[in-house]
């Protein structure tokens, strides 16, 4: 008889799973996923189920690792609240299996994991200047924070002059302009992760070097550059690995849409930092 699962709380993800380990294991996921002649790495583009009825979807990350068998998935319901709607608008749960049998080794809260993996691969910078629809929302994120830690009246004041601008909503149109980006300026965007979606405006796109996770994903999910017709210079993974160049000297912008295989190897992590503790 199959072992039942272990379930991990969002507190204990908390408090298992640790940057300064996490990083390293994701560039070199990363990479390995750049690698398409390599099977080390299998995920296809995330599978999404509209609720139109409910305002939202259902999105499906499944990912195998061949080189550390790894077969996790991720079910996340992302959905568009009403203003003044007190529900979280993403709800994710992590899924580790075994990979010969296909039994469940662990179901853990999402969240934490999307939010922590998501910021590992954006390089969100120390000093933090931020701007919101809701002010509620700005001094939430305030209190969170270490460090400073400045509220702005507006988008533009918040992101003039800024050498790191990561942007996070989910915006249809524009919030970020090209004409308020210092040349130079790394932009990550994180939000707008639908086709129909945008963050920034077409000047933005066309005057930014872009790099994307996964080009299949960006050219199937990011509204940013199916609609401004942008060409992607490079996914991160050839970035990390030395295949294409950085070029920090220009302006830069990461498309940032989220990929299963983030997820995988934060769940393993936090599996073996979970059997660490209990063994």
């Amino acid at each position: 008889m199959a072992e039942l699962p272990v379930v991990i709380s969002e507190n204990e993800v908390s408090r298992l799973l640790h940057y300064e380990e996490l990083i390293p294991r994701l560039e070199e996921a990363l990479v390995k996923y750049s690698r398409r002649d390599s099977s080390e790495v299998i995920q296809p583009v995330r599978s999404t189920l509209n609720l139109q009825k409910f305002n939202g979807n259902m999105c499906l990350m499944p990912t195998y690792m061949e080189n550390n068998g790894t077969l996790c998935t991720k079910f996340v319901g992302v959905y568009n609240r009403e203003k003044g709607c007190e529900l979280p608008s993403v709800n994710a749960t992590v899924v580790l299996l075994d990979p010969e049998t296909g039994s469940m080794k662990a179901v853990m809260e999402g969240n934490v994991i999307t939010c922590m993996r998501t910021a590992a691969v954006s390089a969100i910078s120390a000093k933090v200047r931020v701007w919101g629809h809701r002010k509620q929302g700005m001094s939430r994120f305030q209190s969170s924070v270490s460090g400073p830690v400045t509220l702005c009246d507006s988008a533009e004041a918040a992101v003039t002059g800024a050498d790191v601008i990561v942007t996070v909503t989910s915006s249809s149109e524009p919030v970020l302009f090209g004409q308020w980006v210092k040349p130079g300026a790394h932009v990550a965007a994180v939000g707008a992760c639908d086709p129909k979606y945008r963050e920034l405006d077409d000047v933005l796109m066309k005057e930014a070097v872009v790099y994307v996770d996964s080009r299949e994903g960006a050219m199937v999910e990011s509204g940013d550059i199916i609609l401004s017709g942008v060409e992607v210079f490079a996914e991160l993974g050839e970035i990390i690995s030395g295949e294409k160049p950085a070029l920090r000297e220009k302006t830069t912008l990461f498309k940032s849409l989220g990929m299963g295989v983030e997820d995988a190897v934060s769940a393993k992590l936090v599996f073996e930092q979970w059997k660490s503790t209990t063994n």
